[in-house]
């Protein structure tokens, strides 16, 4: 077996501030969301671009396959990649997925549309995402193991939290600049090509991202483990705790689902389905985005104080009961109010379980492959459930004719969630005090 490396020849700074480790961390995180955000407030302009159909379910359909198509490499990502971080440290890791993001996002943002290229256009579009796909498989992994790491004792559920919350500040940058674009140019200038306008501001953040994240240090935890596995023993464990791995898929679930449904897909429901304006749904997306920047790290705080398990079952069961009926509200007769107040209430149910959820999930894998372990399930969750979720949306309205039908979908992911829940807890009962039996 190859020994691991003297955690003295790692690299080493001088401490830092908890806030700025957080924010140099969740840096990358940020950049991460914000593409995966852009490919889907422009599905529609992307589709007309790189899918051209006479039928405009079509070319969306195609648009979300291939905007699905990245989570499928989740998976990869999250065994080859978090292999790698389990085995030489968080920091590395970290460096690495920031760099094969920023690859995918270049490509997106350069290739020629169809017209100009023909099938090369969609093609080239698809590897862009795969890119971008392996990357996501273990960055929320890695960013969420390397804040549990450095958290102070008891308060391991706030400093998670805040991996989800540096998506919803991408989510609102991403949201300012699609409603600069569509009060700045019109709607056919905004097709042809100032669509791109987001995805080349990635690449331009993308150097500073990369300075963070050379700053980091690597956890003490880390540093003081004594044996790291290599891949053989990491890929050997994930087969052993396979049961593990399909119980935090589960567990995952609710929130993928929830996630994508009102964010990534807000907009285009809001235009396609409901047929408001491009600028109200794009601003309930920003609102949404704030809401959840509010009670994720709330809830993360609440969960070192009752526990994960609470507030798992609370929010799953509300979910169960709420989400269908309030979308039928809603497409009952849409308005830019009634859809804020529905996105609404469906983020604070997405965000309070989640604020418990992402910790709950560093917790219950095992030290050793933590990072393979979180970002397998994670990632599994977000290709089978979560990725096609916008996809599966359209399909499901097509299919049935109901415009509250997404619903249906947030409804399953939810039970999916429940049962996780009341298993990975009878599996592991000490796992019922959160953060308090973890601290």
């Amino acid at each position: 077996m190859t020994s691991a490396r003297p955690a003295d020849s790692l690299q080493k700074v001088p401490p830092v501030s908890k806030l700025a480790t957080v924010l140099r961390v969740t840096g990358g995180n940020f950049m991460e969301m914000f593409d995966f955000f852009l490919f889907g407030f422009y599905a529609t302009q992307i589709s007309k671009a790189f899918f051209p159909s006479g039928n405009e379910f079509a070319s969306l359909m195609l648009t979300f396959m291939t905007f699905g198509a990245g989570f499928l490499m989740r998976p990869l990502g999250a065994i080859f990649l978090g292999a790698y971080i389990d085995r030489v440290g968080r920091r590395q890791g970290l460096i690495v997925t920031l760099a094969l993001m920023a690859l995918g996002t270049l490509l997106i943002a350069c290739v020629p549309g169809y017209a100009t290229i023909g099938l090369a256009a969609p093609v080239l579009v698809l590897v862009g995402r795969l890119l971008q796909g392996f990357s996501a498989g273990v960055e929320l992994g890695g960013v969420s193991v390397y804040l549990s790491e450095m958290a102070t004792p008891g308060n391991k559920g706030f400093y998670v939290a805040w991996q989800s919350a540096s998506q919803q500040v991408a989510i609102v940058v991403a949201a300012a600049l699609g409603y600069w674009l569509n009060v700045s140019f019109s709607t056919a200038e905004v097709a042809d090509f100032y669509w791109r306008v987001p995805f080349f501001v990635g690449c331009l953040i993308v150097p500073v991202l990369f300075i963070l994240r050379r700053s980091l240090q690597e956890t003490e935890e880390f540093m003081a483990r004594k044996h790291r596995p290599d891949a053989r023993e990491i890929f050997r464990s994930m087969v052993a705790n396979w049961r593990l791995v399909v119980a935090g898929m589960m567990l995952v679930s609710m929130t993928t689902v929830s996630f994508y449904l009102i964010t990534v897909y807000t907009p285009t429901f809001g235009k396609s389905v409901l047929h408001l304006s491009t600028t109200d749904a794009l601003v309930v997306t920003l609102f949404v985005a704030v809401s959840n920047f509010f009670w994720l790290p709330v809830m993360g705080a609440l969960s070192d104080r009752v526990g994960r398990k609470p507030l798992l079952i609370v929010f799953t069961v509300l979910t169960i009961l709420t989400a269908y009926p309030s979308l039928k509200w809603l497409v009952g007769a849409p308005s830019f109010a009634r859809m804020l107040e529905v996105e609404l209430w469906l983020s604070f149910l997405y965000a309070s379980y989640n604020g418990a959820m992402v910790v709950a999930l560093t917790e219950v894998m095992p030290v050793s492959v933590r990072t393979a372990g979180f970002s397998l399930a994670y990632s599994l969750a977000t290709a089978v459930f979560g990725g096609f979720t916008p996809a599966i949306a359209t399909g499901l309205i097509e299919l049935t004719g109901d415009k509250g039908a997404p619903g249906l979908w947030m409804t399953a992911a939810a039970i999916c969630g429940l049962i996780a829940t009341l298993v990975l807890y009878r599996r592991n009962a000490g796992l019922a005090m959160g953060a308090r039996a973890a601290a």
